[in-house]
């Protein structure tokens, strides 16, 4: 789909994510909880103070401790994106790098409909070239968007009346 690792979705979601009032104090400090108690291996207990210190901005702390994940590497970026999910999953869901990813899945889905579509239609009607292409082609529409599977189920209808 995409080759876009989550250090480079989190360079990209920073500016966003450290917006005043984007992520609460609390929400903050859920994520930085999470990473400590359960991944203490990702933000040690020192660390864990450092960035939920009450002392220091709630934007600096959280450019803190995104810039530390990103010098960590992926897994652990992999792990803050988890926690967001779960702390402020209304905001993980309008994160730029979902935008982008969001696309990226239509067309790959688009794509492989037109070219399963063009591949049958080009293929001679030979029962023994595809065997159970058909049968198979006819659960697709249950994977592929509902806006795909009308045109391939309109196709199979007329390839079924041809025969």
């Amino acid at each position: 789909m995409t080759d876009q690792t989550y250090c480079d979705r989190l360079v990209q979601d920073t500016p966003f994510l450290t917006v005043q009032g984007r992520l609460s104090e609390q929400q903050v400090d859920r994520i930085i909880l999470q990473l400590n108690r359960y991944y203490p291996q990702i933000l040690t207990n020192k660390e864990a103070e450092k960035f939920r210190n009450p002392k220091v901005s709630l934007r600096l702390r959280l450019c803190d401790l995104l810039s530390h994940l990103q010098r960590s590497g992926e897994r652990d970026c992999q792990e803050f994106y988890r926690a967001l999910y779960i702390h402020a999953q209304s905001l993980h869901s309008c994160l730029p790098s979902r935008h982008v990813l969001r696309p990226m899945s239509f067309l790959a889905g688009l794509g492989l409909a037109a070219g399963l579509a063009l591949f049958l239609y080009c293929c001679p009607p030979d029962p023994k070239v595809l065997p159970g292409a058909r049968r198979i082609l006819g659960f697709s529409p249950v994977i592929i968007d509902r806006h795909v599977s009308r045109y391939l189920l309109a196709f199979l209808a007329d390839d079924f009346r041809a025969l």
